[in-house]
This record gives C-alpha cells, sequence and structure tokens, in this order.
C-alpha cells in the first residue's frame, strides 16, 4: 500500500498538521522536528499526493503549455525558457501540440482547464474572437508568448515584428538591393505573415522603391516551401539581388534552392532569414538572420504568468523585448 501523511506523522512521532508544514516548505517548525519528518519521509519513501494537495489549496502548482509545434526548433526554445523559469518558482508544466489549428486550441485550452492547472502559456497564429472569449472566461490567468493579440486584451511578450523586418530589409536596400524578394508566412498570421510583410513594405515605401507582388510568396514555414519560393522568385524576368525570409527554416530552403539552380550566395542573392534558431549557423553560407530572443521570450512570459497567479503587481501587461541582427556570411551587407 502507498504510504500516507498519517504513516510519517506515526514514525516521526508528529501531527499531521506539522508533516504538512514541513512538506509545504513552512519555516514555522524547529530544526530538530524538521529533521525527524524528513527522516521518516525518506525511511518510508513517502511522496505527497499531488492532487489532494490542490484540492486542499485550491492550486496543482501546474501550468499548461500549448506549442503550435512540439518538433519546431523555434517554439522547442521558447518551451525552454518557460520550463526554466517554471522550475524556479515550483511549477510542474504540462505540454501541448495544437498542430496551430484553432479547433485544436481551443479544445486543449479547456482540457488544461478541466486538470485544474493554476495558468497557461499560450503559443499560436492568428487570435480570433473565439480565443479572446475563451481566454475571457478562463478562471486562470493566461499569457501569450511570441504570440499578437491586437486589442492588447491578452498579457503578450513579443518582440516588435513589423520593426524588425523592417530593419532587416533595410539594411539589404542600404547595401545597395532594390530588388528584394520576401518568403512569407501566411498573411492570416500576425507574427510571421501580416507583421513581417508589413515591416517589408514600410521598409521599400520609405527607400521610394516601388512595392511589386510578383517579388513576394507566400510559404508554410518549412524548408521545402523556402526552396520552392527560391526556385519561383529566380523564373522571373526580371529576379531580385536579395530574399528576406519569415523564417529561418524557409530561409535554409531559399539558400539551397539558390544553389541548386547555380546561383551563388551571397554573391549573387542575398539572403536574411528571421529567429536565429540554430539552424543558422548549421548552413553554408552561415544566415544573416534577425535574432528574436526565443529563451527570453518562454522565460518573461512564464515568469509575467507566476505574478499574475501570485496576485503580485505587474507593472506592464504587454511586453515587447528587444531585436537586433546578426551579421553572418549569406550577406554582404558590413556589419555595423
Amino acid at each position: 500500500m502507498n504510504t500516507t501523511i498519517y504513516d510519517v506523522a506515526r514514525e516521526a512521532g508528529v501531527s499531521m498538521a506539522t508533516v504538512s508544514r514541513v512538506v509545504n516548505g513552512n519555516p514555522n517548525v524547529k530544526p530538530a522536528t524538521r529533521k525527524k519528518v524528513l527522516d521518516a519521509i525518506e525511511g518510508l519513501g513517502y511522496r505527497p499526493n499531488a492532487v489532494a494537495r490542490g484540492l486542499a489549496s485550491k492550486k496543482t502548482t501546474t501550468v499548461g503549455v500549448i506549442i503550435p509545434d512540439i518538433s519546431s526548433i523555434f517554439f522547442a526554445e521558447l518551451a525552454r525558457g518557460i520550463e526554466d523559469i517554471a522550475m524556479m518558482y515550483k511549477y510542474n508544466i504540462i505540454l501541448s501540440n495544437s498542430d496551430q489549428n484553432k479547433d485544436r486550441e481551443i479544445n486543449l485550452i479547456n482540457t488544461l482547464l478541466e486538470k485544474q492547472v493554476d495558468g497557461i502559456v499560450f503559443m499560436g497564429g492568428e487570435i480570433t474572437e473565439e480565443h479572446v472569449e475563451q481566454f475571457k472566461q478562463s478562471p486562470v490567468p493566461i499569457v501569450l508568448a511570441a504570440t499578437v493579440d491586437e486589442n492588447k486584451e491578452v498579457p503578450s511578450v513579443n518582440i516588435d515584428y513589423a520593426d524588425a523586418a523592417f530593419d532587416a530589409v533595410e539594411e539589404l536596400i542600404e547595401g545597395g538591393h532594390q530588388r528584394i524578394g520576401m518568403v512569407s508566412g501566411s498573411l492570416e498570421d500576425p507574427v510571421n505573415g501580416y507583421k513581417k510583410f508589413s515591416g517589408y513594405k514600410e521598409a521599400l515605401n520609405k527607400n521610394n522603391i516601388s512595392f511589386e507582388e510578383e517579388l513576394v510568396t507566400v510559404g508554410d514555414y518549412s524548408y521545402d516551401s523556402g526552396l520552392r519560393a527560391a526556385q519561383s522568385l529566380m523564373k522571373l524576368e526580371n529576379p531580385p539581388t536579395a530574399i528576406f525570409a519569415s523564417t529561418d527554416e524557409m530561409a535554409l530552403g531559399v539558400i539551397h534552392g539558390l544553389q541548386d539552380d547555380g546561383f551563388s550566395v551571397p554573391d549573387q542573392v542575398n539572403v536574411i532569414g528571421f529567429d536565429n534558431t540554430r539552424l543558422a549557423t548549421m548552413v553554408r553560407p552561415t544566415l544573416t538572420t534577425v535574432v528574436q530572443p526565443m529563451y527570453d521570450i518562454g522565460a518573461v512570459s512564464m515568469r509575467l504568468l507566476t505574478k499574475f497567479m501570485n496576485k503580485e503587481e505587474v507593472d506592464e501587461s504587454t511586453v515587447v523585448l528587444p531585436h537586433r541582427l546578426e551579421y553572418r556570411q549569406s550577406t554582404t551587407i558590413p556589419e555595423k
């Protein structure tokens, strides 16, 4: 039979309330008594019942994390930041994969709430009215990580994606490029699509370069879609001399697509990616890319969630972290 708190109390010669105080880290226990209880716990192999503790305290010390793609390097790094801070504050994580499917996202939110989580970190694509309604009805706090709520009704941690894309494209323009292609995510995706596309267009407009629809292709964030995009762009009568991709994975596809068709990177075509994942240093030439502090976004979003869960004061619920450009071998623009 499983060892119970009653068994520990009897073995240590104390009350069950004293055992509970020791287990929960209450400082109001004499050192000698604490040692007796801990020795009894070790000797009996007692493991506190988290469910029972949660029912008593109305807290499970568990946080739900919803990720669009659990196999993605980008989201894996975010999840690592979340988990490190969760461990620091003694929270356990339930990780769920949504495949960036709206119905599944809504279902996962409800499933996690049924499991009595104390809070949720949500990563997804487009935040619809249905999402916002679910968030508002949640009895526990929810924080968005690398996910934009245009109305700023839900706490979130991001970078300025439009501004970051603007900076990348303007660097190419300042490097002498006038025909710049873009491999975008779906324009329904506010992060990898619409905002980065808006930054691309704004950089062109500021520098009096006409926007040409044929220079923009829409990918699905995969390596293969970047490969196809590069091959399509270079078949144009007047192909681009530089390409900006919304993600590093698509940028890798772009580089290999160009090389497969006999183009030299960066001598004939410059390429810039976005995210600064480990992939950026695995390709040859290495990839110039926008640095999105993925680990930091995860860590800050989890810390923000702990503040809400513990009723701490929150100065700013919409957090925007800084970005920068990491210059590598896929561009000829000089590092600033």
